[in-house]
């Protein structure tokens, strides 16, 4: 068997071989033709079947009999850990972070500027100002001018010291006061102009003292709430004027719910003294009064007791009586009010409207008798505010300024004894178009219908004010102001009046007209950086020559300018 195998597989391979020598024989004569070879991938995917080697299999089955478990034996050892439990919260480390530069406060400034008609302006202020809940501070003025009549001059010095602590519970605060006005009794009566060769020299002096503490608002519905202030002031002249003042104010809130009892009162303890007489003055007023306030309703009803004692003494009740109805919230609002008061009179409050004072003056108090006033007020939208009101009063002994017989350039005060009625209105509107532009005007006309006297002296109709303000960009701001006065009654005395006076004579009186006027002015301010801004101001553009008292001509046109230092 062996022996045939092996001749079979002897012819096999001799027939192979000679197959391939002759397939490699080329043929003799033949064209060889150029073949061109072919490229291509096949790609076979099939399951794929393992194939173990015959060394692999196992050739032996389970014994399906045998149940036993198998035991691993091994060792171990347990080990005891602590179980912590720490259910404190930990406290956060503050992140440390760079300090932040403070904003620069710029709370100080001085002034000084000068110009025409010999002004010379000097003003300073300096505050602390860092602390919001603690501020102190000072303020100081020189304003001094001249003008083209003889001793036409004034100037005037106002120092200030003030400060402030807001407390948790309330707020103090407190002010003194230096001021004073050194001016020439330089009128001219230009039928007679030399009349006053040599005018007298005015010098008023004003020492004042406030103090004040007022709790902190809260929202709490019964709240109570407190308010006290304590004034006092020294006020005398060059000569023999002398006059002093102590007024206590007090304020009692208590709320409940959407109504407020209280109580406001105050104690005024005045004397005046001059050359000839001495005159005491005090007033005791006590107004009790219930508030409701709800929504869009504010009703104060109450009375306003008044005791007069010192040289005079008598008591009044007057009726004070509020009220406020918001018919659009922040459009349009109704407003009225009854009242009535005693206005305390004094050397003070004179020469504050009249520096030009006689000497000897006669003080009593004004009674006013009835006020009854009623009004709208609101905005018509962002930047627009207006204010309308009407009023009527009944006013018993109101002042007066009148030329002196023997001194015309100096004026006296009498009292239009018995009840004279005043009726008036008031507008008041506000425009600001944007942040840069702002408008403001305001109009008060009054007809006074005297008691005992022919005219109401020196009190014209109609008082018109306004200013504008425009701000150009950041560093040019302009302003611009006007001040409209109507004709008022003077009345000269063609002989001397009976003294003490009581009642006019027209006899010896002639009534003369000071004309009204329109005063003008406007100014500039340029902000050079931060620290340093320049400034003009002028007056009296139109150079009018007006008088608001008899033979008192004001300073024509004045244009003056400076520079202001902020640190």
């Amino acid at each position: 068997m062996r022996f045939n195998k092996l001749i079979y597989s002897t012819l096999f391979f001799i027939t192979a071989g000679t197959l391939s020598v002759k397939a490699q024989d080329p043929k003799t004569g033949e064209k060889k033709v150029e073949e061109k070879a072919v490229t291509e991938e096949i790609e076979v995917v099939r399951p794929y079947k393992p194939v173990l080697a015959e060394a692999v299999k196992l050739r032996r089955s389970p014994d399906l009999n045998d149940v036993k478990t198998y035991k691993a034996k091994f060792g171990y050892n347990l080990t005891d850990r602590k179980l912590e439990l720490n259910s404190d919260i930990n406290k956060l480390q503050a992140q440390e972070v760079a300090a932040e530069r403070e904003a620069e406060l710029i709370n100080n400034y001085v002034k000084g500027a000068f110009g025409s008609a010999r002004t010379i302006l000097g003003e300073a202020y300096v505050n602390i100002g860092n602390d919001p809940a603690l501020q102190a501070g000072a303020y100081f003025q020189h304003f001094g001018q001249s003008g083209k009549l003889n001793k036409q001059q004034s100037d005037q010095q106002k120092i200030s010291v003030f400060g402030r602590s807001i407390g948790e519970v309330n707020t103090m605060s407190g002010r003194v006061n230096f001021q004073r006005n050194g001016l020439f009794f330089y009128g001219i009566d230009k039928a007679s102009p030399s009349l006053n060769p040599n005018p007298q020299k005015q010098v008023l002096n004003f020492f004042e003292a406030e103090g004040e503490i007022v709790n902190k608002y809260t929202e709490d519905p019964d709240a109570l709430s407190y308010a006290a202030k304590l004034n006092g002031y020294v006020w005398s002249d060059k000569y023999s004027a002398k006059e002093n003042s102590i007024v206590l104010n007090g304020y009692l809130n208590k709320r409940i719910s959407k109504f407020n009892l209280g109580l406001a009162a105050s104690a005024e303890f005045g004397s005046s003294k001059d050359s000839i007489a001495k005159v005491g003055n005090n007033l005791l007023k006590l107004n009790p009064y219930i508030r409701l306030q709800a929504s869009g309703v504010k009703i104060t009803a109450g009375i306003n007791f008044v005791q007069e004692f010192g040289d005079v003494s008598s008591s009044r009740i007057f009726p004070a009586v509020t009220a406020d109805f918001t018919l659009i919230p922040d459009y349009l609002q109704i407003f009225g009010e009854v009242k009535g008061d005693v206005t305390r009179n004094s050397l003070k409050l004179f020469t504050d409207e009249n520096p030009f004072l006689n000497s000897n003056i006669g003080i009593r108090n004004t009674i006013e008798k009835l006020s009854i006033s009623g009004g709208i007020k609101g905005t018509g939208g962002p930047g627009f505010g207006y204010k309308a009101r009407v009023y009527h009063k009944r006013i018993e002994d109101m002042p007066l300024f009148v030329n002196n017989f023997g001194s015309f350039n100096k004026f006296d005060v009498i009292y239009d004894f018995g009840t004279m009625k005043l009726v008036g209105l008031e507008g008041e509107l506000s425009v600001q178009v944007s942040d840069e532009l702002k408008w403001t005007g305001k109009l008060n006309f009054e007809d006074y219908k005297p008691a005992a006297e022919t005219q109401s002296w020196f009190k014209p109709q109609m008082r018109i004010s306004s200013n504008l303000s425009y701000i150009i960009n950041k560093k040019v701001t302009l302003e611009a102001s006007v001040a409209i006065q109507d004709d008022s009654k003077a009345k000269i005395y063609t002989a001397a009046p009976a003294n003490p006076y009581l009642i006019p004579d027209p006899a010896n009186e002639k009534v003369v007209t000071v004309r009204g006027f329109v005063d003008l002015g406007a100014g500039v301010s340029y902000k050079i950086n931060n620290k340093f801004s320049a400034f003009a101001r002028a007056n009296n553009l139109l150079n009018t020559s007006y008088s608001r008292y008899l033979h008192y001509e004001t300073i024509g046109m004045n244009i003056f300018g400076g520079i202001s230092y902020s640190f």
